[in-house]
């Protein structure tokens, strides 16, 4: 199936009571892992690649990938660029393609986030693309340390949500109300009071960023609030190490080692997500 716009993704989400995963993506071996546990759950995906990543991976080769992969398939994918920082960052997106652009203007004084996002809801509109905003500021960073704690004095803002939400037309609103990027310190702890009030307000799907640590539990309540996207990827890379270094501390010295071993990574970070997917509600609810 060619690949969607998250648009209609996130709404059926949202207005049925689940939340879709989106898992990054920096190589073709968690591109098909990743791939392996949509098809094997039944369940709608979102492909994340992060501007911090592109260090990592180049566009013009793993989108054509991407493309390939998916089209054989059932399943609903959207392709989104995660944590958009430079308006460069994000036309090299569009133009390889993207479905979905989220821009990360939660570093800049809530005013200029307005105009800045607003200018890249501009220019997605050109391209059709649909535009997740962040307001607030998530812990920790994407590309960052790997253990970060939420600091509440840059949660979001209710009094703030509504009125970004209609300065900017965006599609999708990611907040900021306990969770933090990379690995928590201590146990997460969530404000729902403030999440419900941020549903009210705002009338559209919420994202909740820095996904890896967060209980059941509140996965759950969080879904019930308003939260129809989920990203996740530190417990996708922590399985990959682990991986990674069991199987060095076991290998030999043989010719098929290294390929064994990918395939290793492959199938563990396709168990993380596919149990990811159980605990977001999306599996079985793949096909249009």
């Amino acid at each position: 199936m060619p690949l969607i716009s998250m648009k209609p993704v996130l709404q059926k989400a949202y207005e049925n009571g689940y939340a879709v995963g989106a898992f990054n993506v920096f190589n073709l071996n968690f591109l098909e892992a990743i791939c392996d546990a949509a098809i094997s759950k039944n369940s709608p995906v979102i492909l994340n690649i992060a501007e911090a990543h592109f260090k990592y991976v180049a566009l013009e080769h793993i989108v054509p990938a991407i493309r390939s992969i998916t089209a054989s398939s059932p399943i609903n994918f959207a392709l989104n660029l995660d944590h958009g920082l430079t308006l460069d960052g994000i036309k090299r997106a569009l133009d390889n393609g993207f479905t979905n652009i989220m821009f990360d203007g939660s570093y800049l004084d809530f005013r200029e986030n307005i105009k800045q996002t607003r200018h890249v809801v501009e220019v997605c509109k050109k391209y059709e693309v649909s535009v997740e905003a962040e307001l607030g500021a998530v812990g920790g960073a994407e590309g960052g340390v790997l253990y970060a704690n939420a600091d509440p004095s840059k949660y979001t803002d209710v009094n703030q949500a509504s009125e970004f939400v209609e300065q900017t037309e965006v599609d999708f609103l990611a907040i900021a109300f306990g969770n933090s990027h990379g690995k928590y310190k201590g146990v997460p702890d969530l404000d729902f009071e403030l999440l419900e009030k941020l549903k009210e307000v705002t009338a559209i799907p919420l994202v909740l960023h820095g996904g890896s640590g967060i209980s059941v539990n509140d996965f759950k309540k969080s879904i019930s609030l308003g939260i129809a996207k989920i990203n996740f990827f530190t417990g996708m890379a922590q399985a990959a190490l682990l991986t990674t270094k069991e199987y060095l501390e076991g290998a030999g010295e043989t010719y098929d080692d290294y390929p064994l071993m990918i395939q290793m990574v492959r199938k563990n970070v396709s168990r993380v997500v596919a149990r990811q997917m159980d605990v977001f509600g999306s599996s079985g609810k793949g096909l249009s």
